[in-house]
């Protein structure tokens, strides 16, 4: 896979990072249509901050979600907007998650910055998550 190199007015850059979030307690709730609801909020708090979704993976209990992000604009600022608002809509929307957990995410989030050549093997270990 080559490098793509993205920019904003005054830096050129190809931040590239893999994130896993897992629910409160690592319980099994992201099922029967909250994965992919997740999957939507995700791709729009993404767009909205010109960051871009590379590739997706929700299980039962974890999402991996490798991303590239303006350095400026910062993955935490990213994966903290990401949490609250997937957090709050979809306590909202699906009434059963309130009485399954207190809160939506843990605090801690896994965060690792993803080198040109291992990002393709990356996004395959993603692809082939549910087959294991």
């Amino acid at each position: 896979m080559s490098r793509q190199f993205r920019s904003n007015r005054n830096v050129v850059y190809s931040c590239q990072y893999h994130v896993v979030r897992c629910p409160t307690y690592r319980r099994r709730v992201l099922i029967d249509g909250v994965d992919v609801r997740l999957k939507a909020m995700l791709h729009e708090v993404a767009a909205e901050r010109r960051a871009e979704v590379i590739e997706m993976e929700v299980m039962p209990d974890h999402v991996h979600l490798p991303a590239s992000v303006d350095p400026q604009f910062g993955i935490h600022r990213l994966v903290r907007l990401m949490k609250g608002r997937s957090s709050r809509l979809l306590r909202q929307e699906v009434p059963w998650l309130k009485s399954r957990l207190p809160t939506r995410w843990t605090n801690s989030s896994f965060v690792a910055t993803v080198g040109g050549a291992t990002l393709a093997v990356i996004k395959h270990s993603i692809e082939n998550q549910k087959r294991v």
